[in-house]
């Protein structure tokens, strides 16, 4: 069969599982192939050689198994990164996080420290490193197989001198006093959420927060205000607005503001605490 006819014969099978079953069948047949878009449409009336290999793929991705961890990467920010299984698929509403911290970040002449708490594959650190060259940042995380595959990912864009990975359970091990702001994409589903199909598969450690769901993000606004780091930025659930901007009464804070994801849903904040 010619490619042009191997992805109408395979989209068929994916049609439950994504909107875009023909464009995943080409992304699988050019993970086989190591070849791109462009190729793959100039030759769309050659045969296809590996279709044993694809029938294999298309049989894994249509029990609702990831894309990104059969072909081990994804895009985030326009930057391909590598991604692996039992580490969290970077999302593209994550993106905002990073404009909202190099907002804050990009006027700054000076060096500037930035802890980054539950780092995942890294790319919130990597991004922000590529971003802001006077950047030096503190990346933790409780997942060693997590800090592995940040690691990897620093080494792949050229950022690994600026970034600090540790293993480290939020401030655990994290004991400088010159942190001038901190981010993070922490889990914060709750734990009785029930998850799509295709979410399942990754791990659950890097969703779910707690019986509500906002207790970690709760412990990182409290040990963040208690080691006077100025600027917290993070990633919430779309029903935890209210609930968190009444927690922040309880500290001394000099402003905050929330934003909403590509979807409209309440998504994260910004907040800064008095000195």
């Amino acid at each position: 069969m010619t490619i042009k006819e191997t992805v109408k014969k395979y989209s068929n099978e994916l049609r439950f599982v994504t909107h875009i079953p023909a464009k995943e069948v080409e992304i699988l047949m050019m993970f086989l192939l190591d070849k791109n878009t462009i190729w793959l449409h100039l030759n769309y009336e050659k045969e296809f050689e590996k279709e044993k290999e694809l029938a294999t793929l298309v049989k894994k991705r249509a029990t609702n198994y990831p894309l990104e961890y059969i072909i081990e990467k994804a895009s985030f920010y326009g930057e391909m990164f590598i991604v692996k299984p039992g580490v969290l698929i970077p999302r593209p509403e994550t993106e905002i996080l990073v404009e909202n911290a190099v907002e804050i970040l990009k006027d700054k002449k000076e060096e500037i420290k930035v802890l980054e708490i539950g780092t995942g594959s890294g790319i919130i650190s990597v991004m922000l490193a590529l971003l802001i060259p006077n950047i030096k940042i503190i990346a933790v995380d409780i997942n060693e197989k997590a800090l592995e595959l940040a690691k990897q990912n620093a080494i792949k864009h050229g950022v690994e001198n600026r970034i600090d990975f540790r293993l480290s359970n939020l401030y655990e091990n994290v004991n400088e006093n010159d942190i001038f702001l901190c981010i993070s994409n922490p889990p914060y589903i709750a734990n009785d959420y029930k998850l799509p199909p295709n979410v399942k598969y990754e791990p659950s450690n890097a969703l779910f927060g707690g019986v509500i769901g906002d207790e970690l993000l709760k412990d990182i606004i409290k040990q963040t205000n208690e080691k006077k780091i100025p600027y917290l930025l993070c990633e919430m659930g779309y029903d935890q607005k209210a609930p968190l901007e009444n927690y922040f009464k309880e500290f001394n804070v000099e402003f905050y503001s929330f934003y909403k994801d590509y979807e409209s849903f309440d998504r994260g904040f910004t907040l800064k605490f008095k000195k």
